[in-house]
């Protein structure tokens, strides 16, 4: 890929590109996710040791960690059919100005070659039953997903749901009686601690490295790529990860699930000296919202504030003062802060009592909470102190659980076509591609506006209803018929769903 600026990112997976510059680099439902975790049994794997000072501390021999986690810890095959084109338009429905359709050129009808490509990355087992947590950019667009177990036991693996946000995706595999690993919690982290990441890296088996973590609450701007509204408050490590480690566990010396590697900060896209991890309090807040309503339920304060990555030149032009907290450069109307009273110039100090000092420890606290959650914020203007409840809102500025359908996750505005269009194109009914967004699954396809989609995996569709109705069913790649009003010929398209069993 690309170097961006001084920064170059890179999905680490089966073939993960060099950067030639340092840089920040990815390492490739009804039911809660409590299961098994709060049922008070504890799983055949669990590490269970003396109690004795400080529990962070840990024995110096980490073979019972060790021992816990392997068996926990899948490794995870993905296959994704890409669709080439031969660098051609999108589409070509020219071909009456010149009598021929140039795709006819290259073959299948829209000039279009499947090529799959293969990738791997791990994934933590949370739950006796085959729930597994990974990262979103080890599964993203994936056709099918092949989990292995240590024991080397291989199954085929249902995408339960994705956060770009974070980074977070949870697969099931068609299993009982798994080793899991126990949920630890990622505020009692401490810096200098021992931790161990375990995974698939670099094509080997199960793997497990030793370090300490360096630092907590960094932010590096990499979900950005994936999301509009990034959750970054990694726990820093300097235990090796590389490619392949992506959606392994980060575990602490009594065998306990502290975080889901991610990152790695590297000039080569390998192991140069430290990692970076998801807490695993955000995970289980986030897995827990996939598992019970489909998507995540995200919380807002509804303020802006400066990134840490900041320069002092922008800080002063922006106005923003000197002093310990995270400065309100604006509140977002009828948002949660703006409601609670909060204005811009307030400086935020804490948030249920937790000492804030940047704006990545921050959206990491309240990562971990739900709209219609209270919580309450400590704040200084005109150097007085003041603590105030606030009732989290989603980005709609509104309490209520938000279900997404697969038409969000589409990226486009559709339409039924209409009953005199229809009759114009003698067609029984259709839907209009009215308009596509960035990023979503069409923007990924060859598909452009003012496609009329008339068929979808082989099935009629006269309405945008019954079009969400054939997605919901399907998995993989769907199939998409249709028609260009003004143009002769039909055109097929291919349409990468999440990935199914």
């Amino acid at each position: 890929m690309k170097a961006k600026q001084v920064v170059a990112v890179i999905l680490i997976s089966a073939s993960t590109a060099v950067a030639t510059m340092w840089g920040y680099n990815h390492v490739t439902g009804s039911k809660t996710y409590y299961y098994s975790q709060d049922s008070g049994k504890v799983p055949s794997n669990y590490a269970k040791f003396f109690e004795s000072g400080d529990k962070n501390a840990g024995p110096a021999d980490f073979t019972d960690a060790a021992s816990a986690a392997i068996p926990a810890t899948v490794h995870i095959k993905t296959k994704t059919v890409r669709t080439v084109s031969n660098n051609l338009p999108k589409r070509n429905p020219f071909s009456d100005l010149f009598g021929l359709d140039p795709d006819d050129f290259f073959g299948n009808g829209n000039g279009m070659r499947s090529m799959p490509e293969l990738a791997s990355g791990s994934g933590v087992i949370i739950s006796n039953d085959g729930y597994i947590v990974t990262n979103n950019h080890v599964v993203d667009g994936a056709d099918e997903v092949t989990v292995t177990l240590s024991n080397r036991k291989s199954f085929k693996a249902k995408v339960i749901g994705t956060d770009p946000s974070s980074d977070l995706a949870v697969v099931k595999i068609d299993a009982q009686g798994l080793p899991f690993l126990l949920y630890g919690n990622s505020d009692e982290v401490k810096v200098g601690q021992w931790v161990l990441a375990v995974g698939y890296p670099l094509t080997l088996e199960t793997t497990v490295t030793a370090g300490i973590v360096s630092a907590k609450g960094r932010t590096l701007d990499i979900n950005k790529r994936q999301s509009q509204t990034p959750i970054e408050s990694f726990i820093q490590t300097d235990a090796a990860v590389n490619p392949g480690n992506s959606g392994g566990p980060l575990i602490n010396t009594q065998g306990q699930l502290i975080g889901i590697n991610s990152a790695i900060a590297s000039p080569t896209g390998s192991y140069a000296g430290y990692s970076f991890t998801i807490p695993v309090n955000i995970v289980k807040k986030i897995v827990s919202d996939i598992m019970k309503f489909g998507t995540p339920q995200r919380a807002f304060l509804g303020i802006q504030y400066p990134r840490d990555n900041m320069s002092e030149d922008q800080k002063r032009e922006a106005g923003i003062k000197d002093g310990e907290g995270v400065y309100v450069m604006d509140v977002t109307p009828d948002g949660a802060a703006s409601h609670a009273g909060l204005k811009k110039g307030d400086i935020i100090t804490k948030l249920n009592g937790n000492q804030i000092t940047t704006g990545a420890e921050m959206v990491g606290l309240i990562a971990t909470y739900s709209p219609g959650e209270k919580v309450s914020v400590t704040y200084r203007r005109d150097g007085k102190e003041y603590t105030v409840p606030v009732v989290l809102r989603n980005n709609s500025g509104t309490t209520s659980v938000v279900k997404t359908s697969v038409l969000d996750r589409l990226g486009a505005s559709l339409e039924t076509l209409s009953k005199k269009d229809a009759a114009n194109l003698d067609v029984k009914g259709g839907v209009v591609v009215k308009s596509i967004t960035e990023n979503g699954l069409m923007d990924k396809s060859r598909i452009q506006e003012g496609f009329i989609i008339l068929r979808a995996n082989g099935q009629e569709v006269k309405s945008v209803e019954e079009l969400q109705s054939i997605l919901e069913k399907a998995s993989g790649t769907v199939k998409l018929e249709g028609v260009f009003a003004g143009y002769e010929g039909v055109y097929t398209y291919p349409l990468r769903l999440s990935s199914g069993e």
